[in-house]
């Protein structure tokens, strides 16, 4: 039997969400309903007053609302397979795979912006400022309402319980290490941050070209909008990839802390794996060699005050005389 099902059956689980996973979950699905909901309306306004500026914008907060889609499916199944014992180390990294995949759509979307901007500048077309502006108005405020659902409050409580297990390999606790940066979260965040920041440049071009004509001004806007949105998505694919791929990230020091908590007595490590669960969980390989062995457990408790570790593995050798 593998180490991963006998961990399971001997009493302990391997869950790793994030502390407000389902608070998250829930404010997804209600701002993909929000912009569902203003996409439908503003495609079905635009088709009926022959409004191409309405039906460009609703099929551009689709685009939004399938990314938030990922975002919140993910959610859901990494809570409803998080004691699946098929995943050895849990479903927490599942939001950081959604967030690549979110961030690669988000690039996708500002190559878009910026390529139709482009074009516009090249072949400029006559603007209905009075109702284009209107409509971006009326898009900044869906996607204020939706950023400040999906901002992330810090206002996390610590739980004043860790779940201790006397096995030889394994310690886990489950208290302040549900802290942590939810990479799912903020992609779904940076989507509709960036439909605001697109709807702000909008409004800025489209005042000002009413006044002064300027035309160019908005699909100018639109280029500056692009280099700022595939700015984020690079930000995004790099720090949910660093995650998928176990990297310790500049800045990060639990290997340093696991290191000094563990040699401090002259124990000596050999091999350290450390890496990220998901959203305020790290796991832990310790391999050391001392001259005096002790029980697992001891260098356990040594590591205990280490919160943000929630599965350690501790080898024992004993260093030859």
């Amino acid at each position: 039997m593998s180490k991963a099902y006998a961990s399971a059956s001997t009493g302990h689980d391997h869950v790793f969400l994030g502390d407000n996973h389902r608070r998250n979950e829930r404010r997804t699905w209600f701002v993909i309903a929000l912009t569902a909901g203003m996409m439908i309306a503003e495609i079905a306004a635009g088709t009926y007053y022959g409004s191409m500026a309405l039906v460009a914008d609703g099929w551009h907060m689709s685009t939004h609302a399938a990314a938030m889609l990922i975002a919140a499916l993910a959610y859901l199944y990494a809570r409803r397979n998080a004691r699946n014992r098929r995943f050895t180390f849990g479903t927490g990294k599942l939001g950081d795979l959604a967030g690549f995949a979110s961030a690669i759509v988000l690039a996708l979307i500002a190559l878009l912006i910026g390529w139709e901007s482009l074009l516009r500048l090249m072949n400029p077309v006559a603007i209905s400022f009075p109702q284009a502006i209107s409509v971006a108005v009326l898009g900044l405020a869906v996607n204020l309402a939706s950023a400040w659902l999906l901002s992330d409050d810090h206002s996390h409580h610590h739980h004043a319980h860790d779940h201790h297990h006397d096995h030889d390999n394994y310690r886990h606790g489950h208290g302040a290490a549900a802290h942590g940066r939810d990479n799912n979260l903020r992609a779904a965040y940076l989507h509709v941050l960036a439909d605001a920041l697109t709807s702000v440049l909008a409004i800025v071009a489209l005042a000002a070209g009413s006044v002064y004509g300027w035309i160019w001004l908005d699909p100018l806007m639109g280029v500056v909008g692009a280099l700022v949105i595939a700015r984020w998505s690079v930000g995004l694919i790099r720090d949910a990839g660093s995650v998928l791929l176990d990297y310790i990230p500049t800045g990060e020091d639990l290997p340093e802390e696991i290191r000094a908590a563990i040699e401090k007595d002259g124990d000596r490590i050999t091999d350290l794996h450390v890496w990220q669960l998901g959203p305020g969980h790290h796991g832990a390989i310790v391999s050391l060699v001392t001259t005096n062995p002790q029980s697992p457990s001891l260098y356990r408790d040594k590591l205990a005050h280490l919160h943000e570790l929630s599965h350690v593995t501790v080898e024992v050798e004993r260093l030859a005389a």
